[in-house]
């Protein structure tokens, strides 16, 4: 059986657990796994077979480097993060070399996708799902005619940039906050108004910034996965519970929303809507067209969520799954030896 060679560019940690997961197939089909990342000690790094470092580019200049590295390796898959879109712009060039990437190649749908406030817009026209209530601000005056206009609706407030991945730049406005005491306690998210209007009152600009209502019930991570034509084939609703635990549940207005994002927008392969809930309601907060951070949490469902992927890439056939139980999941830190991809690291000193 050959041997499929697939390719992570710069990821999170959690990549790691993605790349023993394509191992790990229920199909037997032997894999090698490369990896890049500008951090040859990163921790996504050890799960890959041959890991090297990646260099500070941007554009098609990144594009090229991944290109190269590609057709250099014999690279089947290719599984990016880092400039998805340049990536996806140019996905016709790793192709030539005989490299599929797993990527939306729509390209208008993956811009929108990535900036949240397209994004809510082109939701708001479809009505496929409920959207908090929200403005799209860049001048310190929007921000204080938003803010205003979300209180006077008796909502709590939150702001985050409309690109951004993960919690960067999420803040909830709070204006009963006691500076001295989060001095002496842990960071929060927390800020009052006048703060932050003070702080965007000293720029004339700044990027889109998100204000809108602040969602307080349960939130779920919804992990998708399609074929490469965007057709659904398993969803699973994860939520956040106390401490470290992770509920999987049949949520069935969470699955009807799964299949009504997949058969509007076509996403392929795996993807994940991030939904709150608010008076008994789910609302969108993100849509993020690649694996989540706690995909591999899913995959304990027995779903092979990035493994099925790369089976789709390369046009096997894939059915339709359903996990069968609601799970309860949690994790321990576990300590390890690092694999060594670069001898010179392990001499390093502070001086």
């Amino acid at each position: 059986m050959k041997k499929v060679n697939i390719y992570f560019n710069r990821w999170f940690s959690v990549a790691y657990h993605y790349m023993n997961l394509l191992r790990n197939n229920e199909d037997g089909v032997p894999v090698q796994i490369f990896a890049t990342h500008p951090d040859i000690r990163h921790m996504s790094l050890q799960g890959a077979d041959i890991a090297g470092t990646e260099p500070a580019l941007k554009g098609i200049e990144y594009v090229q480097f991944c290109v190269d590295y590609c057709r250099r390796n014999e690279i089947d898959i290719f599984i990016p993060r880092l400039h998805m879109m340049d990536i996806a712009l140019h996905a016709a060039m790793f192709e030539a070399v005989g490299t599929k990437v797993l990527v939306c190649r729509d390209l208008d749908l993956l811009e929108m996708i990535l900036d949240k406030g397209k994004f809510y817009r082109r939701v708001q026209e479809t009505g496929i799902m409920e959207i908090p209530e929200y403005h799209v601000v860049n001048t310190a005056e929007g921000f204080k005619e938003a803010y205003e206009d979300l209180t006077a609706k008796g909502l709590r407030v939150c702001f985050k940039p409309t690109e951004t991945e993960g919690g960067l730049g999420f803040r909830i406005i709070n204006n009963s906050r006691s500076p001295l005491e989060e001095l002496f306690g842990y960071v929060t998210q927390n800020i009052s108004f006048d703060d932050a209007y003070r702080i965007l009152a000293g720029a004339e600009t700044f990027p889109d910034l998100m204000v809108m209502e602040l969602l307080e019930g349960y939130e779920y991570s919804i992990d998708c996965l399609s074929d490469r034509d965007g057709n659904l084939l398993a969803a699973v609703p994860r939520r956040k519970d106390s401490g470290r635990l992770r509920v999987m549940e049949h949520i069935p207005e969470l699955e009807a929303i799964a299949r009504n994002v997949a058969e509007t927008y076509k996403i392929p392969y795996n993807f994940n809507i991030q939904m709150k809930y608010s008076g008994g309601v789910p609302k969108l907060l993100e849509i993020n067209p690649r694996m989540s951070g706690g995909l591999h949490v899913s995959c304990l469902t027995g779903i092979n969520f990035p493994y099925l992927a790369v089976k789709s890439a390369l046009g096997g056939e894939v059915q339709p799954v359903r996990f069968t139980h609601d799970l309860l999941a949690s994790h321990v830190e576990q300590p390890m030896i690092m694999k060594v991809h670069d001898e010179s690291v392990v001499t390093d000193r502070v001086n």
